[in-house]
Parts: C-alpha cells; sequence; structure tokens
C-alpha cells in the first residue's frame, strides 16, 4: 500500500462514474474534474475515432443523429454495461487521458462505479477496458455502495441507509447497513427508457418522429412523475410520418406524464419489491431514516412524491445528485485501506 501511494505521486488517481449517458470523473482533493457523455464518434464500418482520437464526450455527443453515411456516433455501454468494448476502452482512455495528462510518468490507481445486477464477465470486462486504457491498478464498487458513501449517508453503523440511483441505464435500489449491502435490486429502466418512452409517445399519439436529444429536452423542461405547478406546454419539433416533412407542434406537461407512467411505475414496483426482501428490523429503520434519491431521473419533477406515497416513507433528494456516485468512488479510493478486504474478495471472484 505504501508502494501504491509513493506511485500515486507520480499519477493522478481518480474515482470514475461509467455512466451510459455520461462519464464522470473526480480526483482526490479537487471535486469533479470531469463531466462528459458517454459517446464515441468513429468512422463507420471501423472502430477507428475521429479527430485522431478526440471526438469523444461533448464533441461527438452534439453529432449524434445528425451524422452523415460516412460517420457514426455510438453509446459504447448500454444498461450500465458494456455493448462495445474496444470503443469504451478508447473513449476511458480519452477520458483517463484528459484527467491524468500526458507528462505522468505512471497511469493512475482508478475505482470504477458498476452497476450491482452485472455479471462476472460483464465485470472483467470492465477491468480489462480501463487497464487497456492506461489504468495502473483498478477497483470495483458497486453503484449503490458509491451513490451512499457519495450522499453522506450513514451506511458504516448497525442502521438501514436505502438508495434509490435512478440513472441512464440501470436504476438501483438498495438497502445498506455495516458498510454492506443488506439488500439490492438492479434493473434496467433507467433515463433512457424516459426518452424512448416520450419518443413512442410522440410517434402513436401525433405521428412525429423525434430524436433521442429532443426527447431528453422534453422530459427535462416539462415532465414529471406526478401534478407539480401550474401546467406548462413546449413547442416540439420533429419529422411528420405521414408527409415525410418536417413539424413543429405544442405538447403539454399532462401528456408527457402520462408517456413517462411505465417507466416509472417499474422504479416503483423495484423499489416495493427491494423493501418486501428487507430484514424486519432493517426496515424499521427505514420508518425514521427514510429514502435517499440519487441520478439524474430523482431530477424528475414530483418522482419523489411518487416513492413517498407508494411506501408510505420519507423520500428526499441528495445534494448533487447527479455526482454522488462519481463523489463516492473518489472517497472509496481515499480510504482504500478500509475498504481492502472487501474489495481484493471481490477481484479474487473474477
Amino acid at each position: 500500500m505504501f508502494i501504491d501511494s509513493l506511485l500515486g505521486l507520480f499519477s493522478v488517481d481518480m474515482g470514475i462514474d461509467l455512466g451510459t449517458c455520461n462519464t464522470l470523473v473526480c480526483v482526490r482533493g479537487e471535486g469533479i474534474v470531469l463531466n462528459e457523455p458517454s459517446v464515441v464518434a468513429v468512422k463507420r464500418g471501423t472502430n477507428k475515432v475521429l479527430n485522431n482520437g478526440n471526438a469523444v464526450g461533448w464533441s461527438a455527443k452534439e453529432m449524434l443523429g445528425k451524422t452523415p453515411g460516412s460517420i457514426t456516433a455510438i453509446r459504447p455501454l448500454k444498461d450500465g454495461v458494456i455493448s462495445d468494448f474496444e470503443i469504451t476502452e478508447a473513449m476511458l482512455s480519452y477520458f483517463i487521458r484528459k484527467v491524468n495528462g500526458r507528462s505522468r510518468i505512471l497511469g493512475p490507481r482508478v475505482v470504477i462505479a458498476v452497476p450491482s445486477g452485472i455479471t462476472a464477465v460483464e465485470k472483467r470486462a470492465v477491468l480489462d477496458s480501463a487497464e487497456r486504457a492506461g489504468a495502473r491498478r483498478v477497483y470495483l464498487v458497486e453503484e449503490p455502495m458509491a451513490a451512499g458513501i457519495g450522499a453522506g449517508l450513514p451506511i458504516v453503523e448497525p442502521t438501514a441507509s436505502m438508495i434509490v440511483d435512478i440513472g441512464g441505464g440501470t436504476t438501483e435500489v438498495a438497502i445498506m447497513s455495516l458498510a454492506d449491502i443488506a439488500t439490492c435490486e438492479s434493473v434496467r429502466v433507467a433515463g433512457d427508457d424516459m426518452d424512448e418512452a416520450i419518443i413512442n409517445y410522440m410517434k402513436k399519439t401525433y405521428n412525429l418522429t423525434i430524436g433521442e436529444q429532443t426527447a431528453e429536452r422534453i422530459k427535462i423542461e416539462i415532465g414529471s412523475a406526478a401534478p407539480v405547478g401550474e401546467p406548462q406546454t413546449m413547442d416540439v419539433r420533429g419529422r411528420d410520418n405521414i408527409s415525410g416533412l418536417p413539424r413543429k407542434m405544442v405538447v403539454t406537461s399532462e401528456e408527457i406524464r402520462e408517456a413517462l407512467l411505465e417507466p416509472v411505475a417499474a422504479i416503483v414496483e423495484a423499489v416495493t419489491r427491494t423493501l418486501e426482501r428487507a430484514e424486519p428490523e432493517l426496515a424499521a429503520d427505514l420508518i425514521d431514516n427514510g429514502i435517499c434519491l440519487v441520478g439524474g431521473g430523482s431530477l424528475l419533477r414530483g418522482i419523489d412524491v411518487v416513492f413517498s406515497n407508494a411506501t408510505g416513507l420519507d423520500v428526499h433528494i441528495a445534494d448533487e445528485p447527479t455526482t454522488c456516485v462519481a463523489r463516492g468512488t473518489s472517497i472509496y479510493l481515499e480510504n482504500l485501506e478500509e475498504w481492502k478486504a472487501t474489495m481484493e474478495s471481490d477481484m479474487d471472484d473474477l
């Protein structure tokens, strides 16, 4: 451990929230230093990244749905796991290089948050990608644990802490106590599914095809899970499915709430199933401790109200919910000695 710390003088050790939609990198003493979309632009038919390997993140996301035939913008993670090994490696390499700096002698130690429901094979894919991307040593931590640490929950104490992390590809629901996960559920329903629900609603109701980025803007601007405030409207532009021509129309917040009913209900079911499996004493603790929401999906208006109505528990949204997992990985790395036994046993299983 001393040698690792000494080597750390020649690199920037980092915690990474490798998300389906966004990748965040946190560095000890500096906080979040990178927050970019998990998107890579490549030449079609190859895995060669454009712009000398730099068409990653924001520059690549701007190309989504707008690329010519020779270029394709890829999101290499699907449902929280790697769907394209080579592109993920290129993306991680770009992010690590950007944070660590080209002048560093050694690669960094990296802690990466992964969904609790992924398989050993999927974990190995993450490890291999990070190592090939330049990491000196890689540790994995389950997302609910990282989120709980980043949100400041008392997860090391003998009391129940419940976290609901609604990301882009997965929703992680977990009850933690004594620095471990007592019960959890990982469902592949999250922010992307909300966007897809909006796309399908517009197509079915108005014969209007819209893109992923438009659907995301609708969700952010007027989307909600429960009635909140005055009804809102928004101009939506897309392609008319009948004429094939561009068309603009107005949608209301009530319509978008209706469109989001199915994915929100699926997440609520995951929460209630997790509570039903909890030990009685842990369930009792939650009457006082409540539920903590993190992740980008927690910013959907009224979603805390929906969870509270479904469970009867107090529900609160963490401070800076979109960065909790990344901050948790950084804290995990800072206290590596305390978590060493747990992490090494996880590595032995792979």
